[in-house]
């Protein structure tokens, strides 16, 4: 196994890596919208959120070797279901391969973001 690890997604806010690489496939941790720049919180707009999420898995994507083309399964977190369609819409422009996936609304998300999302990719 190795762990993967980039500036270009935000650090783990805790005991885990940002990925882990086996074999041929990534895993990556939960990607909230953390600004790795700034290391601050995106504005609590869903679709910034979601946009935000979504480009740190793919910088954790980048560093282990692999694409958004080639993550086979996600797994999406919303603090509201309300936020479902404004989600997918962000969602649909880079997971365009349709990879297989689970979306659930959960009470609370670390930092209390609106959207945390986790995949798994082939390399």
């Amino acid at each position: 196994m190795e762990i993967i690890s980039t500036e270009k997604a935000p650090a783990a806010i805790g005991p885990y890596s940002q990925g882990m690489r086996t074999n041929e496939l990534l895993f990556t941790s939960g990607q909230i919208p953390i600004d790795p720049s700034t290391g601050e919180v995106m504005e609590a707009e869903i679709t910034a959120q979601a946009k935000q999420s979504i480009e740190n898995v793919g910088a954790v994507l980048a560093a282990g070797g692999s694409s958004f083309e080639k993550v086979v399964k996600t797994t999406c977190f919303l603090a509201d279901m309300k936020d479902f369609a404004a989600f997918n819409e962000v969602y649909a422009k880079y997971f365009t391969t349709n990879p297989a996936r689970s979306c659930a609304a959960v009470k609370t998300l670390p930092k209390g973001v609106l959207c945390e999302v986790e995949v798994i990719a082939e390399r």
